[in-house]
């Protein structure tokens, strides 16, 4: 019986114990190896901005430049700088605006911005799903909206591209190759639609970065993200990218099979913020969905920006005061039990 595991040594303790604490010692050794990544992670802080906006033709300028400043942005960081609005310009179909960030949402960043003190502001959008990128600026009706203010857009997926180092490392891509012309800019403000996705769960600020990888380098529908995984692939982008800003078109969103075959959802809102994932968590909890249960930003969580409700500080309006549940399909596995109880 002396060598059996549970048998005691002569000070007390069973060779269990020692092996126990011998484990416990070579975990704390080697940098907490057994302990899953988010909880070794130093907690975060973060803002976000809730605006209600009940439609399209109030005054949204009004309600970025507030939220804007709410969020503490400095004028001297505007100051002069030029200014790429991102929007989420997917697809366009007959009676389903929902599916695109809406026009006005871009007018009215591209008047705060200016209004706050910004030298230049263009929009830009490689989508994934058709190759002819003006015909989908074009039949969405902002075309009209950027012509009638003289703003330029700009085609991201046909832009001849520079490559930097996946600061993510979560695929197995080496490099990214970004559009050019991010090396004329000094703010990238991604403009997105709320929507709920068949493959990610939700699609927001930091998925709306998909669009900023050229075509002829990615493929279509970004093929070669999909191949990579389309969660690791947004944790690389937004590593690697740091974008400045987030502003997500929640007036009326996309609810169901979304980022395309899905409902519209009238939410009324507007939610801005520095931090992506902060602002996406709070997108979330607007919707009725638990971050923590869409696998990538859990997976940002104190890494990308904090997710937890507590690690977020609340401008503007309360989550309770806006949050409306968006339908989810519990058939689709992405949206299987994500529901914020």
């Amino acid at each position: 019986m002396s060598d059996h595991v549970g048998s005691k040594s002569a000070g007390g303790l069973t060779r269990r114990d020692v092996l126990l604490a011998g484990a416990a010692g070579l975990v704390i050794g080697s940098g907490l190896l057994l302990v899953p990544k988010r909880y070794s992670r130093m907690p975060q802080q973060a803002q976000s901005f809730v605006a209600k906006v009940a439609h399209y033709q109030l005054d949204i300028a009004d309600a970025i430049t507030r939220g804007i400043r709410e969020l503490g942005v400095n004028p001297e960081e505007l100051k002069g700088k030029r200014i790429l609005l991102k929007p989420n310009l997917v697809e366009t179909a007959s009676g389903a605006p929902h599916i695109n960030t809406h026009p006005l949402v871009l007018r009215g960043a591209i008047e705060a911005f200016l209004r706050l003190g910004a030298a230049t502001v263009m929009v830009a959008e490689g989508p994934g799903h058709r190759r002819d990128t003006l015909a989908v600026y074009e039949e969405s009706g902002l075309a009209d909206v950027l012509t009638e203010d003289h703003i330029r857009f700009h085609d991201l997926n046909y832009i001849t591209g520079y490559e930097l180092p996946n600061a993510g490392r979560q695929s197995s891509m080496r490099t990214l190759t970004f559009p050019c012309l991010f090396k004329e800019v000094d703010w990238i403000v991604s403009v997105a639609k709320m929507k709920t996705h068949h493959w990610a769960g939700a699609t927001l600020s930091m998925k709306n970065l998909f669009g900023v990888m050229p075509g002829i380098y990615y493929g279509w529908p970004k093929n070669v993200l999909h191949h990579a995984g389309i969660e690791n692939s947004i944790l690389d982008i937004n590593a690697t990218l740091k974008p400045h800003f987030a502003i997500v078109d929640g007036i009326v969103g996309m609810q169901g099979d979304g980022p395309i075959m899905g409902d519209p959802k009238q939410a009324g809102v507007l939610v801005m913020g520095r931090n992506l994932a902060a602002v996406d968590a709070t997108c979330c909890r607007i919707m009725g969905i638990d971050p923590y249960k869409v696998s990538y930003l859990e997976r940002a969580d104190n890494w990308l920006g904090p997710i937890g409700e507590g690690s977020i500080e609340q401008r503007g309006e309360a989550i309770a005061a806006v949050r409306t549940n968006f339908n989810l399909i519990d058939q689709i596995p992405a949206q299987h039990g994500i529901r914020l109880t």
